[in-house]
């Protein structure tokens, strides 16, 4: 393994870092201690800082050289709500929240990348290290892209990265094309007619429609999807009533829908709204989806994911670079970016001890063997895509 070697000679700053952002996690748009961190860090590097980039995000500006070619890179800093259980000596601080997607590890390994390009500045060009708030849910991408992130800060391409606990440390693996899942919320409000449980002939029973609707709902990816196009429609809540004696006058079905292509989820959108209105009109009652595309599925452009696994090998050898990884069913909105330059998303393998946990377990931690290893290749990046002539 060819990690740069001024990278791992910092490898207790980076756990120390690691460990001081794990300890203090803050949830999506209140990354202010850890945006406060990641600034100082940037200033202590040399790296013009700004602040405030869809409202917490951070981006660092560093240039060497006269070209005008430019990168990005770009790091989560958010956490979860989740109650922590480890017994860490770095542990959360703070209940209910805690970094178990490995958000801490992904800003620790650009600030380590940071700190080594801003002391070497052996490339020729520009670099834009993005670091993100708010990726669980909040669409923390969208925000920094509307605040004009690539007007402010051009990005010709841009990578981002992702542990992954199921890979072997010091392994990657990626996929051109779609990678992961867009992902989608729906509710669907039923409307009946209430009455007195004991005379249901009085009423329309939006319980008893719900559930023909969600049995219904399940055809749609068995029977209006192609076989070949994966895809998930999850029922995950539903509400109605709140006395034993009452027939409600609604019904609430909630869930998420997720798929590889944009297409696929307008198909499913359509046919749910069909469905939901069709069976409900046969009871005499009516149903209303409010369906709400959150994250569209992350597709990898192919010279740029060619080109990031072309220069994980150089760090791990080829064999230890799997080109065509699985599809999951995940979602990410680094697909945001996606769209709107060329770049690429890879996974690293984060597997730690026998035991260890995956992501969104309350027993989660990041793997700190592995952060010279992503420094290293989001620096290598920066150095292979901007080399000096």
């Amino acid at each position: 393994m060819e990690i740069i070697k001024q990278i791992a000679a910092f490898h207790g700053d980076l756990t120390e870092w690691r460990h001081e952002i794990h300890a203090h996690p803050e949830l999506g748009f209140e990354e202010r201690r850890t945006a406060d961190f990641v600034a100082q860090k940037l200033a202590e590097f040399g790296i013009e800082v700004f602040r405030g980039v869809g409202r917490t995000g951070v981006v660092g500006r560093l240039r060497a050289g006269t070209s005008p070619h430019s990168i990005g890179l770009r790091a989560d800093m958010d956490a979860l709500p989740i109650e922590e259980t480890t017994n860490l000596p770095y542990r959360s601080q703070h209940q209910g929240r805690m970094h178990a997607c490995g958000h801490d590890g992904h800003t620790t390994m650009l600030l380590g990348a940071a700190r080594y390009l801003a002391e070497t500045r052996n490339f020729d060009g520009m670099v834009h290290l993005i670091f993100q708030p708010a990726e669980e849910g909040l669409g923390g991408g969208a925000a920094m892209i509307a605040d004009g992130l690539f007007d402010r800060f051009p990005c010709e391409t841009i990578f981002g990265m992702h542990n992954w606990p199921d890979l072997e440390a010091g392994r990657f693996q990626l996929r051109t094309g779609p990678m992961w899942a867009g992902a989608a919320r729906f509710d669907i409000t039923v409307t009946g007619h209430g009455a007195h449980a004991a005379r249901p002939e009085a009423g329309i029973d939006p319980v008893v429609i719900a559930s023909h609707i969600a049995i219904a709902l399940q055809t749609i990816i068995s029977r209006n999807l192609q076989p070949v196009d994966a895809a998930v429609l999850s029922l995950t809540q539903i509400h109605a009533g709140e006395a034993y004696n009452v027939i409600p006058e609604r019904a609430v079905i909630r869930g998420t829908a997720r798929s590889f292509s944009r297409g696929t989820m307008t198909l499913i959108e359509d046919n749910m709204r069909r469905i939901a209105a069709g069976v409900a009109a046969a009871f005499g009652a009516t149903a209303e989806l409010d369906f709400r595309l959150g994250y569209p599925p992350l597709v990898n452009h192919a010279p740029e994911a060619a080109f990031i696994a072309d220069v994980a090998a150089t760090l791990v050898g080829d064999e230890n670079v799997d080109r065509n990884g699985e599809l999951a069913m995940v979602s990410e909105d680094f697909s945001l970016m996606l769209e709107k330059r060329p770049g690429a998303y890879i996974q690293i393998g984060n597997a730690g001890a026998p035991g260890a946990r995956g992501l969104h377990h309350p027993g989660y931690d990041f793997n700190d063997a592995i952060l010279p290893l992503g420094a290293s290749l989001f620096a290598r990046l920066v150095e292979t895509k901007l080399a000096r002539a």
